[in-house]
């Protein structure tokens, strides 16, 4: 049974930092794009960030972020540990959501998906609040 496993998520103030992380129990990981989305109330649910697999990471970016990220999110993976973190600073109250870890695997696609159409695995997500 595919299973990604968010954690991380709280609580802080404006200007704080978290780290969210993404275990994923997917056979061959590596080769697996991953991506975080967001959702608040009332929204839809949008692109944060995106990493490619090792499959397609020659073929060009290997990072993909949303606009308002402006810097301040890095997404990365650690491969031997199945797991994909987004380091978030500089937080500002329009953070806060809920945080998805996603992952996809597309053999005929050499880029990194940025909607939620192009993820087939997704996970239960964990919310983060940002106060002023």
């Amino acid at each position: 049974q595919v299973r990604l496993v968010e954690s991380g998520g709280g609580s802080v103030q404006t200007g704080g930092s978290l780290r969210l992380s993404c275990a994923a129990s997917l056979r061959g990981f590596d080769t697996y794009e991953a991506g975080w989305f967001r959702q608040s109330p009332g929204t839809e649910r949008e692109f944060v960030a995106g990493i490619a697999g090792s499959r397609i990471a020659g073929s060009g970016a290997t990072t993909s972020y949303a606009d308002f990220v402006e810097g301040r999110f890095t997404i990365s993976r650690d491969n031997a540990k199945n797991t994909v973190y987004l380091q978030m600073n500089s937080l500002i109250p329009e953070d806060t959501a809920v945080y998805y870890c996603a992952a996809d695997r597309t053999y005929t696609r050499l880029t990194i998906p940025t909607t939620q159409s192009g993820y087939d695995y997704w996970g239960q997500g964990t919310q983060v609040t940002v106060s002023s």
